[in-house]
């Protein structure tokens, strides 16, 4: 079978993976039976929240609560090492089931809804048929490398002209690539492509092409956070650009139009016949991370959060200035509401963090689930001189090295799975304080307390390692879930449900604090084992490619979390 070919099976669809039950929008609408509920009299605002391992939908109330929820996983497809995969239409799928269990949680219904926001992992790439809908091939996922020999031919000028209109360094993470091998290796793609037949967008787009029609009529946008993150976006114009398609070879007809993050109108309105059963303005589309700055309130330059999910993502407000970094991190969008001007970040993105407990659970089988890790790590008081570099992406910020791989060092037969839960974590912790002092050389702003937000942040002895290895304090807000809200802040903020940006900071709340307890000898002797750690990872498999002749890829067959 080619690797792009769909085959149908009774009522499952199988798109390179397992095989997903097919769903259509009616379905699914008629699935849920909040239809049949009077309304609770008082307006919500609602956000899907679609994520590397799972979709989420939110309903929030002006004060900015949770009113229901539900969340769902879906597949990981791992075909080979170094690559990751997900279904599209198990999302869309999935999409459609939490919207319609969470019609059936109590007291809120569909009327009240004004207005639904979009956030999405980000640079994950789909292309599909305009006309029937069908992916051409699985969903690239931000972690996958496969491209990585293409970006490596990439000569110094293309290069250079990469990271003057986009602000980030070549990277199989980013879209551009993905599109690029999509088009090179599925039959008929490229043919598709240039006949308009063939769309491509990041996850946001999929969804509101698909929550606003699809076929009939749907809506091929996107906003400018996920733009910003395909290596295809000039980021001062703000718009494609001519130069980057005309080098990866994509044609600009199959891109989406880049909207703000906050728009009234374009984003358009549910289908009828969609899985909330009527019509709902769509306010917003914003990028996983940045929803998560929005939600975090940092809408004042030098303000910065971290979120603990699948990777780790620290975000640092600039203002409406574009910050070059000179110490490895991404300059991107932060948001932009309607007309007013972008307001840009600089961004330290790693690839593995909550994804190595994940392992954990997945691969070794040390623990039973994600509150496990906190649980077995407790049983140490220290890491045994255990240090876990989980590279199984390669490295990003700020060190970028696509060609490091995953290693565990310090074993000795006094170790046990405890010290390498405890090494789980304060990798987690190493790794984000990389990016810390990264941000701090490129804005000479020194952190004061670091805001953090996600799944990984319930892991409270996780929480208090950070504490110790930045030596700052750590505070996580009442709703952790902090994109979701910020997907349904932007939407609401579209439509006047809330006044502005000074309504939102007042809903912020701290839940709590982590303050630190490690002296300084304790954590500079950390930090020099961790540093020791990634320099042994870099440095093994730099020879182990020399002496086998294998030339190093980034990645393993690790599923995201």
């Amino acid at each position: 079978m080619e690797s792009g070919a769909v085959v149908e099976s009774g009522s499952a669809v199988v798109l390179g993976g397992a095989p997903v039950s097919a769903v259509s929008p009616v379905s699914a609408a008629s699935a849920g039976s909040g239809a049949t509920r009077t309304h609770s009299g008082r307006p919500l605002v609602g956000a899907v929240d679609q994520g590397t391992t799972s979709t989420r939908f939110i309903v929030f109330d002006h004060e900015g609560a949770e009113v229901a929820r539900h969340q769902i996983e879906h597949s990981q497809i791992l075909p080979k090492p170094g690559w990751v995969e997900h279904d599209p239409r198990e999302i869309w799928h999935r999409t459609c089931e939490v919207i319609a269990a969470a019609r059936d949680l109590p007291h809120w219904s569909v009327d009240d809804l004004v207005a639904l926001g979009v956030t999405n992992q980000r640079e994950t790439t789909v292309v599909w048929n305009r006309r029937t809908g069908q992916p051409l091939y699985n969903a690239i996922v931000w972690q996958d490398t496969r491209t990585q020999a293409m970006i490596s031919a990439l000569g110094d000028d293309d290069v250079d002209l990469i990271r003057r209109r986009t602000g980030l360094p070549p990277a199989p993470y980013f879209s551009a690539a993905k599109v690029r091998w999509i088009l090179d290796h599925v039959d008929g793609a490229r043919a598709a492509a240039e006949s308009g037949e063939a769309l491509f967008g990041t996850v946001d787009s999929w969804l509101i092409w698909n929550l606003s029609g699809g076929p009939d009529g749907g809506r091929h946008v996107t906003d400018v956070t996920n733009a910003s993150r395909t290596m295809l976006m000039d980021l001062d114009r703000l718009d494609w650009d001519d130069d980057l398609l005309a080098l990866f070879g994509i044609p600009r007809r199959m891109l989406p139009r880049i909207l703000s993050s906050s728009d009234p109108v374009d984003f358009g309105l549910t289908a009828a016949g969609g899985p909330f059963g009527q019509r709902v303005p769509i306010g917003a589309a914003v990028g996983d991370q940045q929803a998560a700055m929005i939600g975090q309130v940092c809408f004042a330059p030098g303000e910065a959060k971290n979120t603990y999910g699948t990777g780790n993502f620290l975000l640092l407000n600039t203002g409406e200035s574009i910050v070059r970094s000179n110490h490895g991190l991404l300059t991107t969008v932060c948001y932009r509401f309607g007309d007013r001007p972008a307001v840009y970040a600089l961004e330290g993105s790693i690839a593995v963090t909550g994804s190595a407990v994940q392992w954990l659970r997945d691969q070794l089988g040390i623990i039973v689930d994600a509150a496990h890790s906190e649980v077995l790590a407790s049983k140490v008081d220290d890491n045994g001189g255990v240090y876990f570099v989980p590279a199984f992406s390669g490295l990003f910020a700020p060190h970028w090295r696509p060609d490091a791989r995953g290693a565990i060092v310090g074993l000795t037969r006094f170790n046990s799975s405890g010290h390498i839960a405890r090494a789980t974590l304060e990798a987690i912790c190493h790794q984000s304080r990389d990016v810390v002092e990264a941000m701090t050389q490129d804005s000479g702003v020194p952190l004061a307390v670091l805001r953090v937000d996600g799944g990984v942040t319930a892991n409270e002895l996780c929480m208090q390692i950070q504490a110790d290895v930045l030596g700052v304090p750590v505070s996580r807000p009442v709703v952790a879930e902090t994109s979701a809200l910020g997907a349904a802040y932007a939407a609401g903020l579209a439509v006047g449900f809330w006044s502005g940006t000074d309504e939102l900071r007042d809903h912020w709340h701290e839940d709590r604090r982590w303050h630190p307890r490690w002296d300084d000898r304790r954590r500079e002797q950390g930090r020099r084992g961790w540093a020791d750690a990634v320099g042994r990872t870099l440095d093994s498999f730099a020879a182990q490619s020399v002496g086998t002749g294998a030339v190093p890829t980034a990645g393993t067959d690790v599923a995201a979390r």
